[in-house]
C-alpha cells in the first residue's frame, strides 16, 4: 500500500466515492457533532492548533516548525504537542532524538524535537500539562484538530495547493475528515502551500466566512547540489508524489521512484532492494528527512541504507515574512482574552 489513502480519494469522485455515500454521511454527522459539541478542557498555556482538512499531509510539520521559530525569536518558549502517530509508546513522554527511535515516538515528533521541546501523549490534556510542567510557555499541537480534546487559541489548517482536498468527499468516500462547514467555523486562519489551483475554491469559501488567508512555499534546503543527477527516489510520506516533483525542481534526473504507506517501517528485503538497484543502475539515492529518521539508528544494511541516501530538506516559507509572528501574538493575544473570560466567570 502506497498510503492510507486510496488513490480514488484524490481524483474526480466516481462510483466508489457514491457507493461508500452512506457511510460518509453517518461519519460526517458523528465528526460534526463531535466538533460542535464536544467539552474541550483549556489548555495551561497559548495553544496553535496546526491542521488540515483532509487525511493525509498537507505541511502541517514544517509550518509547525516555522511557528516555534517565530515563537522563539519573540523569546517564548514553545513545546510542541504530537499524539506519535507510528510509535509504540502510550505514556506521556519527553521526546529525546539522541534517544528515542522512530518505532517509539513516531517519525514526526523526532523531527519537531530537533527544533523544541517536544511531547507525544495519546490524551492530549495530559500532553499540555506536561508540555506546562517542562516549561513551555506556548504549545504548537500537529494535528489533533479535528479531535474536539482540547480547546486552541489558534487553529491554522493547511491545505496544498496541488491536492487540494482531493475529491472533497468526507471519510470513507473521500479524504476529507469533517463536513467543511464545520471545520472552517472552528478554523481561525488557512494557509495555502504552493501556488496551484487546487486549494483556490475552498480558499475564496474561508475568505468569504471571514478566516484570515496566508500562503507559503516549501523551499529546498539542498542548494542545487543534485542538479543533472540520476536518482533512485523513495519515500514513506503521505503524499511521494509532493516529494518526487520537490527532487525534479531540485534539477535531479528522476530515473526511479519507490514508494511506501505514510510512516512505514522498512523490511530488510525493502531495504536491500533500494540499495541493490541504485548500485546496480548507478543511481544516487535520495529521500526526505522524515524517512531517514525511521532509519536511526540504524542496524545493519539500514545503516548502510541511510548513509548512502541524500536528503532533501524543505522548510516552509510563509510570502509575507511577518506572518508566523502575527499567528504567534494573535494566540497570545486570544489566551489572554480566555483567561479573562474564565476569570469573569468565576
Amino acid at each position: 500500500m502506497v498510503s492510507e489513502a486510496p488513490p480514488f480519494w484524490w481524483t474526480k469522485a466516481d462510483w466508489r466515492a457514491y457507493a461508500l455515500w452512506p457511510f460518509s454521511w453517518v461519519y460526517g454527522r458523528v465528526a460534526a457533532i463531535r466538533m460542535d459539541r464536544a467539552r474541550r478542557a483549556m489548555p495551561p498555556v497559548p495553544l496553535i492548533c496546526v491542521g488540515n482538512f483532509t487525511v493525509g499531509g498537507a505541511g502541517k510539520t514544517p509550518t509547525a516548525i516555522a511557528l516555534a521559530q517565530a515563537a522563539k525569536a519573540r523569546g517564548l518558549k514553545p513545546g510542541f504537542l504530537s499524539r506519535g502517530y507510528g510509535g509504540s509508546l502510550d505514556v506521556t513522554t519527553v521526546v529525546d532524538p539522541g534517544h528515542h527511535r522512530a518505532r517509539d515516538v513516531g517519525d514526526e515528533p523526532l523531527l519537531l524535537a530537533r527544533e523544541a521541546l517536544t511531547v507525544v501523549c495519546r490524551r492530549r490534556v495530559d500532553g499540555a500539562r506536561r508540555l506546562a510542567a517542562e516549561g513551555a510557555d506556548i504549545i504548537i499541537m500537529d494535528d489533533g484538530f479535528q479531535s474536539a480534546r482540547l480547546a486552541f487559541d489558534f487553529a491554522l489548517l493547511v491545505i496544498d495547493s496541488v491536492r487540494g482536498i482531493g475529491n472533497g468527499h468526507l471519510v470513507p468516500s473521500g479524504p476529507v475528515r469533517a463536513p467543511i462547514a464545520d471545520q472552517l467555523r472552528h478554523a481561525t486562519a488557512l494557509l495555502k502551500i504552493g501556488h496551484g489551483p487546487a486549494a483556490d475554491r475552498l480558499i475564496r469559501r474561508a475568505a468569504r466566512a471571514g478566516k484570515a488567508i496566508y500562503v507559503a512555499d516549501t523551499v529546498r534546503l539542498d542548494g542545487g547540489s543534485l542538479s543533472g543527477v540520476k536518482v533512485l527516489a523513495w519515500a514513506g510520506i503521505a503524499d511521494p508524489e509532493k516529494f518526487y516533483r520537490t527532487v525534479r525542481e531540485a534539477g535531479a534526473i528522476v530515473e526511479e521512484t519507490r514508494s511506501f504507506s505514510d510512516h512505514h517501517h522498512f523490511s530488510e528485503d525493502e531495504i536491500a532492494d533500494l540499495i541493490d538497484r541504485a548500485a546496480s543502475q548507478g543511481y544516487t539515492l535520495v529521500t526526505t528527512a522524515k524517512d531517514m529518521v525511521r532509519l536511526e539508528p540504524g542496524h545493519g544494511r539500514a545503516a548502510e541504507l541511510a548513509a548512502k541516501s541524500r536528503v532533501i530538506e524543505i522548510e516552509v516559507r510563509f510570502d509575507d515574512p511577518l506572518a508566523p509572528a502575527k499567528i504567534i501574538d494573535a494566540t497570545l493575544a486570544a489566551a489572554r482574552a480566555r483567561k479573562l473570560r474564565a476569570n469573569g466567570k468565576g
